[in-house]
């Protein structure tokens, strides 16, 4: 767990936390009408993906629809400006990825500031990421580097946006093994995929429901688990830390609202959200992702 993801979960708490008010009128009649659901990435990956197991849950609950909303580009920013400009009334809610938190740090002159304008509701998973190649790259860890340093400036690495976390992971996995390669920012991980297996970028850190059935195909290869441990999906393929000592890169999402929104409405968003967590339905699906 990173700070950031403690700051944003301890936030969601908090919002639960005082909501032991009695509802208002508006609560009390919340929802009568549909939600949408905005997601900075495009449909097909980790974060899309997450969301549309989530919405129908939700929908269920809450007896109202929830639509997804994919509005990818810069880093998630402007799925998070759209989130920002909507009423503070309970029908927008925002997938809050882990690199939200580092944007402020990356892009001038953003508009908004995410712990200002953004209202914690819950945390959703942890995901698990991993490297994939396309299956003309060598097949280890090791033999990619000893390639990787064999072709400086040569190997490209897709990531899906600058300041995501697999730009990271990345950057990250680059400095602690002196490698130079060549970052390829994408809209999202459904296009980066894409590339991957055509072969227009040789690497790429994902999380894994994206190239999931692609490493199972066998039209792309897994080399190595991002975080500390082997996925129970992939039992044998190898941490990157088996081979590079101290490594380790993970992702988070979680689910916000516009600030502003009020309190008994967020915790009752929190309610819902949380049940589904504990689901084992909903459960055995994020377990994939």
């Amino acid at each position: 767990m990173t700070i950031s993801r403690r700051r944003f979960l301890h936030q969601a708490v908090a919002a639960g936390a005082v909501c032991g008010i009695a509802p208002g009128a508006g609560a009390q009649t919340y929802p009568a009408r549909p939600l949408r659901w905005v997601v900075g990435f495009p449909p097909g990956g980790g974060a899309d993906i997450v969301s549309r197991i989530m919405a129908p849950w939700l929908a269920e609950r809450l007896a109202q629809p929830v639509v997804i909303e994919n509005k990818p580009g810069a880093s998630s920013n402007i799925s998070i400006q759209t989130v920002v400009n909507s009423p503070p009334d309970g029908y927008t809610l925002l997938f809050v990825p882990a690199s939200a938190a580092v944007n402020v740090t990356l892009f001038d002159n953003l508009s908004f500031n995410l712990l200002r304008d953004i209202a914690p509701v819950s945390g959703l998973i942890d995901f698990p990421l991993v490297l994939v190649a396309n299956p003309a790259v060598p097949a280890k860890i090791a033999e990619f580097i000893t390639y990787a340093k064999a072709n400086p400036g040569k190997i490209s690495v897709g990531s899906f946006g600058t300041g995501s976390t697999s730009h990271v992971a990345g950057e990250l996995f680059e400095m602690m093994t002196g490698l130079n390669m060549i970052h390829v920012p994408y809209r999202g991980g459904a296009p980066m995929l894409a590339d991957l297996v055509g072969g227009q970028v040789q690497v790429a850190f994902d999380v894994l429901t994206g190239p999931l059935a692609h490493i199972r195909s066998g039209s792309v290869r897994a080399l190595g688990m991002a975080g500390k441990n082997r996925s129970e999906a992939l039992p044998d393929v190898p941490t990157i830390s088996e081979t590079v000592a101290g490594y380790e890169a993970n992702s988070w999402c979680g689910v916000g609202v516009p600030r502003g929104t009020p309190a008994e409405i967020i915790e009752r968003l929190n309610r819902e959200i949380d049940a589904g967590l504990a689901n084992p339905t909903v459960k055995a699906r994020l377990a994939d992702v």
